[in-house]
């Protein structure tokens, strides 16, 4: 049975918009008094709601009406988190307040091997339930999809424990979750071997049973002077290309080279690039790898933004992610973080509902979220307002007034 839903003060679906480049606010359409029909969970039509309810009330549509003013969007897309660990650290923030740098509280044992002791000492039934917590609180904050990477484990068992995990928590929860494996987060400090030893295991044993499983199709690694080199990172994710994995990669972070890796192997994103330059911009350009930033981790790290403007006016994609991470992204509020990144380097909202939406299912390879029209999942956020403009000014403090996913209201 059909159901319209609606009328929303203004409805922006996102459609007609360009994967690539920059994006003038002229360029997004507005629904006044809009409307969706939804069937099965995906969207059948979408226009004025009055026009709607004369189109199909012959049919007996079911009406879910809309009494308060409020504008709706796509429901946002999360393309990069780690939102599966267990534990905190706060001292680390702590640390790096009173001046130690993020790679020196890694080499004095504290940083990402903090976490791995921690999420080790987690059951898989304990970090489902972790995951599924963290999950409740970005449905409430509109996100309706989310990828949840691995990379707290750092072995074989614990990998596939955080995998399954991850993948028994989508089962479990409304938000549609795209788990992608980091096991190539840093070399473990209890593996008996180094980074190409490291990445051989991963490859030789860890793969097989994730394809047996069918536990993730991406493949993410961290490629940086504390974590793994340019040279065993692509020549590691040329071999997972070649079994038909999607890729990604944490590159540009604190050194630059790691989105020329990206470039090289043809990944589908690469995401931080806070010291990406002009060089790494150009080179971005020319390529078909979507820049996706992530500005929770400039904001906890207290690092420079990723050049999104730049990125932008090159003629590159943008998505945006929160980053949402026990270490150098703890917030874990996507809206604000992105209407943050929009104050500094001056981003049209439409930019940043592009990220946020379609841009950010491309970057994880996910072509039916993100926009609201014809054969997209009903899924869809509102906010109560009358202008969209006023969800970026708030900055986060404008909550989203409902969700649904796939049509339903949660």
């Amino acid at each position: 049975m059909k159901t319209l839903l609606g009328p929303f003060s203004q409805l922006l679906p996102m459609r007609n918009l360009p994967i690539r480049g920059a994006i003038t606010d002229s360029q997004l359409e507005i629904i006044p008094n809009g409307g969706l029909v939804i069937e099965n969970g995906k969207i059948v039509e979408i226009g004025v709601f009055d026009s709607l309810h004369q189109k199909y009330k012959s049919e007996g549509i079911k009406v879910e009406e809309v009494e308060n003013e409020s504008v709706a969007l796509p429901g946002f897309v999360d393309a990069h988190t780690h939102i599966c660990f267990g534990g905190s650290r706060a001292m680390d923030f702590a640390a790096r307040n009173g001046g130690i740098s993020y790679l020196e509280i890694a080499k004095a044992g504290g940083g990402i091997w903090s976490t791995v002791k921690h999420t080790r000492q987690a059951s898989q039934a304990d970090l489902v339930e972790i995951t599924k917590f963290r999950m409740d609180k970005l449905l409430r904050n509109g996100i309706t999809t989310v990828e949840v990477k691995s990379g707290y484990g750092l072995s074989l068992e614990e990998e596939l424990k955080m995998l399954r995990a991850i993948n028994q928590a989508n089962s479990e929860h409304p938000i549609d979750t795209i788990a992608t494996c980091l096991a190539a987060h840093i070399v473990p400090k209890d593996f008996g071997g180094g980074e190409s030893a490291y990445l051989d295991m991963i490859l030789q044993e860890l793969v097989p049973i994730i394809q047996k499983e069918k536990l993730c199709n991406r493949f993410d690694i961290f490629i940086e002077d504390s974590a793994f080199s340019e040279s065993e990172s692509e020549r590691y994710l040329k071999v997972l290309k070649q079994k038909g994995f999607d890729l990604t990669a944490h590159g540009d972070q604190f050194t630059t080279g790691g989105s020329q890796v990206a470039i090289n192997c043809g990944a589908r994103s690469v995401d931080h690039l806070e010291v990406s330059g002009e060089r790494e911009i150009a080179n971005l350009a020319k390529s078909q790898v979507i820049p996706v930033a992530l500005p929770g981790a400039s904001l906890g790290v207290g690092c420079d933004l990723t050049p999104a403007r730049k990125l932008l006016d090159a003629g590159c994609s943008l998505a945006i992610a929160s980053d949402w991470n026990p270490g150098s992204a703890p917030q874990g509020n996507l809206l604000a973080q992105a209407s943050i990144l929009s104050c500094f380097e001056k981003l049209s909202a439409a930019e940043v509902f592009a990220g946020i939406t379609f841009r950010a299912g491309n970057a994880l390879g996910v072509g039916n979220i993100g926009r609201l029209d014809m054969g997209f999942k009903a899924d869809l956020v509102s906010f109560p307002c009358s202008d969209y403009q006023e969800i970026l000014y708030h900055q986060g403090e404008l909550k989203a007034g409902k969700v649904w996913k796939k049509g339903v209201g949660l």
